[in-house]
């Protein structure tokens, strides 16, 4: 089965941690949460967010972003960022691959950037926007990644309570 990655650097705001994580619960995509955080794991407001799908959710802790990329050397990454100058639609992902968010307030270090111009994307909006909601983004990459697979392993079909679909 295809694997997706999803990377949280230092993220502030556990609500918008909860709600990565629960998009990534009923994705199947791995969270990847690397330190320091805005906030301690237990944290009910990260926990509300990510309601009842705890027990759905792969996670690993990386104390450093040094740490991440030694335990996850020879992935490919990709790295989502305003600064981008390529449209998160024109790149391929391939499996086991990691979308690399950045905190909310400062995003990702433009050195890391720098170092990876052919893989930092960007979501499109408008020139006045400064960006959108980290866990906005995050579904973004999540779902033209799954797009570009297939959805693989989703349900693809929905049901009516009361009615069959014809």
């Amino acid at each position: 089965m295809a694997q997706l990655n999803i990377v949280l650097v230092e993220p502030e705001i556990p609500q918008n941690t909860g709600n990565v994580a629960r998009t990534c619960a009923c994705t199947g995509a791995k969270l990847h949460l690397v330190e320091p955080m805005g906030f301690k794991v237990d944290d009910k407001k990260l926990k509300r967010a990510g309601l009842d799908y705890w027990h759905l959710l792969d996670i690993t802790y990386h104390a450093s972003l040094e740490e991440f990329f030694k335990n996850t050397q020879g992935g490919t990454y990709f790295y989502y960022s305003t600064k981008a100058n390529h449209d998160y639609t024109q790149v391929e992902y391939p499996d086991n691959c990691y979308l690399v968010f950045g905190k909310e307030t400062a995003g990702l270090p433009e050195w890391l950037l720098h170092e990876n111009p052919d893989t930092t994307v960007r979501i499109p909006m408008i020139s006045d926007a400064r960006s959108l909601n980290l866990s906005n983004s995050v579904a973004v990459g999540v779902f033209e990644t799954l797009r570009q697979w297939g959805f693989p392993a989703l349900q693809n079909k929905g049901h009516l309570r009361e009615f069959d679909w014809e």
